[in-house]
């Protein structure tokens, strides 16, 4: 089990950056300004480190930023929590993860890589949730990125779509069990970009059920055959936290959710096909 050892002053000299450092962009982003808050404010979280490879060396597992900073500020030493001993890429990965869960800075790119990595270690969603703290959900859906045709996962990595629309998108272009046509899936993750969650599966489903149709005569169907109407509905307290959860635990949005659980619901009751 791995627990840390003691906190102690490390020369900057015997520190090298880590490979399991879970954020990669935009490192030295804003480094003049964290190096001034830490010269006024001095450090207020402490970096991680492990033993390095060579004798003498530690690895920093979490605080590249804050020991980039220290560097810029021309000090000498920083203040590390040393852990008891040292550790493979992933898990290093995975500790960087969890810290970076509370800062909420690092970018869904950085997490589907490291989730991706997690999970080629081992080998369950449910391991790599319980090692990073992430929800199991959000899990599946950054491990999922993987088998996302190359101009979609283009779209994931500048944010252009959310990586739950562009898998939709190339759901509903693969629609009758054909490879995706880029082109289409494309097009496909445009359109709902612009979509409520309900409208998407309606697209989605419009596929399947008709793959012979074209993209632009799906998109249509689904746009002005499932017209979306908003309604306003009053929950107590606890009802809501109860939908923000599962929300949460579902990976969307609390309006996608709601409208999922009405749907399901009024399916249970006998009402719609």
């Amino acid at each position: 089990m791995i627990t840390t050892n003691d906190i102690r002053d490390i020369p900057l000299d015997d520190l090298v950056i880590g490979k399991g450092q879970v954020r990669v962009k935009d490192v030295h982003k804003d480094i003049d300004e964290l190096a001034e808050s830490i010269r006024v404010q001095g450090l207020l979280q402490p970096i991680v480190v492990c033993e390095g490879e060579k004798k003498g060396k530690f690895e920093i597992l979490t605080g590249q930023r804050r020991f980039l900073a220290h560097k810029k500020n021309k000090a000498k030493t920083i203040r590390a929590l040393v852990l008891n001993k040292p550790v493979d890429a992933e898990t290093a990965k995975a500790i960087s993860v969890t810290e970076n869960l509370v800062r909420r800075d690092v970018s869904q790119k950085e997490y589907i890589d490291a989730c991706t990595a997690l999970y080629k270690k081992y080998g369950s969603i449910k391991a790599v949730a319980e090692a990073t703290g992430l929800k199991a959900q959000t899990v599946s859906q950054y491990v999922k990125y993987d088998r996302l045709i190359k101009p979609l996962k283009g779209m994931v990595d500048s944010g252009e779509v959310d990586i739950r629309v562009a898998l939709r998108a190339q759901d509903a272009a693969a629609a009758g069990g054909e490879k995706p046509d880029p082109a289409d899936a494309v097009k496909l993750a445009k359109e709902m970009a612009s979509m409520p969650g309900i409208q998407q599966k309606k697209l989605v489903q419009e596929r399947e059920e008709k793959p012979e149709a074209s993209v632009d005569e799906s998109i249509e169907a689904a746009r002005t055959g499932s017209k979306v109407t908003q309604i306003v509905v009053t929950l107590t307290g606890e009802t809501h936290r109860h939908l923000q959860t599962f929300a949460d635990n579902e990976g969307t949005s609390q309006d996608d959710a709601a409208a999922s659980l009405i749907e399901e619901g009024l399916l249970g009751k006998g009402f719609g096909s």
